[in-house]
């Protein structure tokens, strides 16, 4: 069911988080700490809660969101390996720009990296222009949604590409920092649109070239 659809969970949200808790706890054990599981979902889910218009089964998104999370300290502690380069896309709302970046790296990488997206000041939904102009290449942005920015997912990063969000992102050594410059779809027809996708797909493809390991001869 796609995010935007369907009707609203039945359960109390609480009791739902703490069962997803309990759940990512089992899969994190020994690798992270239940209580830190059950900080990180709430947090998520009180996150989510302020800044998205979804409310569809918004517990289970938090859960998705937790997930990442938790992945991304665990990498960042040296707790999992990193068995691909981990890529950040950073925007401001995350309604369009990162979200169009992390979608087409994902399909052009094909699962040789892989990719998170957040943003500064995440929005509510993402845009319908930026949904319609992603599905005519091929690309469902269906299951998708903003998600705010946090320090877990910049840790774990190996590069970190920044989209008109300024300084909102901190720097850590060690890290690739890129800023590119693309304009904003939220202020754009669908023809605009479609141009800043090109010129995220020729970002991307350019990036995955440089991060990615040369095939030995």
């Amino acid at each position: 069911m796609s995010v935007r659809d369907g009707q609203l969970p039945l359960d109390d949200p609480h009791e739902v988080l703490h069962r997803n808790a309990e759940h990512l706890a089992a899969r994190y054990d020994g690798i992270v700490n239940a209580e830190t599981v059950e900080r990180v979902v709430f947090e998520s889910y009180a996150a989510l809660r302020r800044t998205a218009r979804i409310t569809v089964h918004l517990p289970s998104l938090a859960a998705r969101f937790a997930n990442e999370r938790l992945t991304a300290l665990a990498q960042a502690k040296g707790a999992i390996r990193k068995a691909v380069p981990e890529v950040l896309f950073v925007c401001v709302q995350n309604s369009g720009r990162s979200q169009m970046a992390a979608a087409l790296m994902n399909e052009l990488g094909a699962g040789r990296v892989h990719v998170r997206s957040a943003g500064s000041e995440p929005g509510g939904v993402i845009l319908p222009s930026v949904i319609d102009v992603m599905g005519e290449a091929g690309i469902d942005l269906g299951e998708e949604f903003p998600k705010p920015l946090t320090d877990d997912v910049v840790r774990a990063a190996d590069a970190v590409i920044t989209m008109g969000c300024g300084d909102a992102c901190p720097v850590y050594p060690g890290k690739r920092y890129l800023d590119w410059r693309l304009d904003d779809p939220a202020d754009l027809d669908l023809d605009g649109v479609r141009r800043v996708r090109d010129d995220i797909r020729s970002h991307v493809e350019q990036l995955l070239v440089e991060i990615l390991p040369t095939p030995s001869a």
